[in-house]
């Protein structure tokens, strides 16, 4: 299997370029990159970690009372 130069790189490149247009490709990068990086994630098990300095925010439970329940 023959392996890509640099010029088959710029080839690829500006077809992308062509084809996503210039205001989608920041898009594409950026959910390839997160794509990425949940894969690294996954194969090294970190699993559910959030980087230092981020808080979780959780949603406000509330029971169902049962006047709120309807028959």
């Amino acid at each position: 299997m023959p392996t890509l130069g640099p010029l088959e790189i710029v080839i690829i490149l500006v077809i992308v370029l062509v084809i996503f247009g210039p205001k989608r490709l920041p898009d594409l990068g950026r959910s390839l990159g997160r794509g990425m990086r949940e894969f690294k994630d996954s194969v090294t098990g970190k699993d559910n970690e959030l980087p230092e300095g981020t808080v979780e925010k959780s949603e406000p439970t509330t029971a169902a009372t049962p006047s709120d329940q309807k028959s």
